[in-house]
């Protein structure tokens, strides 16, 4: 696994790569304080053609509308870009929060990451018609 680095005063992140997926892991709150810090690494992950992300939730222990944000950009920025973006929570604190927001139906979301990196797998590399 990559080095953690800090993203705020209560988060942060580590990255990988498994294929030609970016793997983002995210730790502790995803909050107003950690929200521009991960709108600029988001936004440096997406800024290619058809890039394929996956956000790891499952550390993280509190997430608000602020730390939603980048999220929801990043995911924005990748469907314009012909991408793919997974999302892999198993708590029932983070997964509230979406749904709350109107976001439950909006990612493409999993409980376990090797479910989310099968996806690649099993669709292949992303090919866009001309």
């Amino acid at each position: 696994m990559a080095p953690e680095t800090s993203i705020g005063s209560q988060c942060r992140q580590a990255e990988r790569t498994a294929g030609g997926t970016t793997v983002v892991e995210l730790y502790g709150e995803i909050d107003i304080l950690a929200a521009h810090s991960l709108t600029v690494r988001l936004d440096g992950l997406t800024a290619s053609p058809h890039p394929d992300v996956v956000v790891d939730l499952r550390a993280v222990s509190f997430i608000d509308a602020a730390g939603l944000t980048p999220l929801c950009r990043a995911r924005n920025r990748i469907t314009r870009r012909h991408g793919r973006l997974r999302l892999v929570a198993d708590s029932d604190r983070v997964l509230r929060v979406m749904s709350g927001a109107g976001l439950g139906d909006v990612f493409e979301i999993h409980d376990r990451l090797p479910e989310a990196l099968a996806v690649a797998a099993q669709e292949g590399p992303l090919l866009v018609a001309s």
